[in-house]
């Protein structure tokens, strides 16, 4: 899956000339091509794809008709080979990825290149927050495996087992399903240290009575996913069922408002009146939601500050919570499509409490 002739359309009516992605997740969205290392080089007329020898000839075999693979190397130093096709192409504005670069490399390149240098970060974001229908059905194949890997492991969760086992058994099942990698760390937390939103599984053991919230996500074919669930072993509270329905409908609510065209902040905000409604206002202090693509946390973001509308075709988590300090703490996330006129779940699990 690659995007060159759509980035090349966008090229018309961008500030500058041609783009230089150095960046391994734009370089990807480009041109479909995963490397470690490299550089595209696109132009309205032309795409290069700048790689050494130890991607060149799996570069050569993947890009065929999408880009030119160039070999880099000792004396074909990258930065000397993108000055010449600048140059050959006179091109007058380049643009970069301001909020990748370091400010060394930045200076570098401002330094060296002969075109003027461009902000492009936002024009990267805005193409890369739209999905289309296969996009998207990317993005479910790597839903449907986080999600049988959460239901292998659903059957083995117990009292006695600690927070960092469960994690572990949620990244062996994925990896053995075939992930390329987890999208991020997982995060399993028990008992009091459900309070902690981004809270890292300890050795902490896991007991009868407690929530265990499970923050997971895999990488498949170069997409992310992300899920939430919580559940209870044994029994709950009358309070933790309480929070658990809130959070539930804080998040149905969100859902029902999302579709594109609505702000971030109007979504955000039908969720978090919800909860702050019930009397949990002050604790859920994150954000509704934010984008999900090549990379788990992306544009467009779903926040008390996100005001322009959300994308057609974006693709966004809904994931509000309540934590209550050193007692518990639930979560509830699903991943969006949006369409014009509605919030489509990619996300194939029960979201009603389960006690194990």
């Amino acid at each position: 899956m690659n995007h060159v002739e759509d980035m090349r359309t966008a090229l018309e009516a961008a500030p500058f000339d041609a783009l230089l992605l150095l960046s391994p997740v734009n370089r990807r969205y480009a041109t479909g091509f995963p490397a470690s290392d490299g550089a595209v080089l696109l132009t309205r007329k032309s795409c290069r794809y700048y790689t050494d020898s130890r991607y060149i000839e799996a570069a050569q075999a993947a890009l065929a008709g999408v880009a030119e693979p160039v070999l880099t190397g000792p004396g074909r130093r990258q930065t000397e080979l993108v000055i010449d096709a600048l140059k050959d192409e006179n091109i007058e504005t380049v643009g970069v990825e301001e909020e990748y670069l370091s400010y060394a490399d930045y200076c570098r390149l401002e330094e060296k290149l002969p075109s003027k240098m461009v902000p492009a970060q936002a024009f990267m974001s805005r193409l890369r927050a739209s999905k289309g229908p296969q996009e998207r059905d990317a993005l479910i194949a790597a839903q449907r495996l986080a999600e049988t890997a959460y239901n292998e492991v659903l059957e083995l969760l117990r009292p006695g087992l600690t927070e960092r086992e469960v994690a572990a058994e949620l990244v062996y099942r994925m990896l053995r399903l075939g992930a390329e990698g987890v999208s991020f760390d997982p995060i399993v937390l028990a008992g009091p240290r459900g309070s902690l939103p981004h809270g890292v599984p300890s050795d902490n053991v896991l007991r009868t009575g407690d929530f265990v919230t499970m923050d997971f996500g895999c990488i498949l074919d170069g997409w992310c996913s992300d899920t939430t669930r919580t559940v209870a072993l044994g029994h709950v509270t009358d309070e933790m069922r309480t929070v658990y329905e809130t959070v539930l409908t804080a998040q149905k609510t969100g859902i029902a408002a999302a579709r594109a065209g609505v702000s971030g902040r109007d979504v955000d905000g039908a969720a978090r009146a919800v909860i702050e409604k019930a009397g949990y206002g002050e604790y859920f202090g994150h954000s509704f939601g934010h984008g999900v693509g090549l990379e788990v946390h992306e544009a467009p973001y779903v926040s008390t500050m996100a005001e322009t509308p959300l994308p057609l075709g974006s693709v966004i988590s809904a994931e509000p919570g309540i934590y209550l300090p050193g007692r518990f703490g639930v979560r509830i996330e699903d991943v969006l499509w949006l369409t014009e006129n509605e919030a489509v779940d990619i996300t194939c699990l029960n979201r009603e409490l389960i006690i194990l």
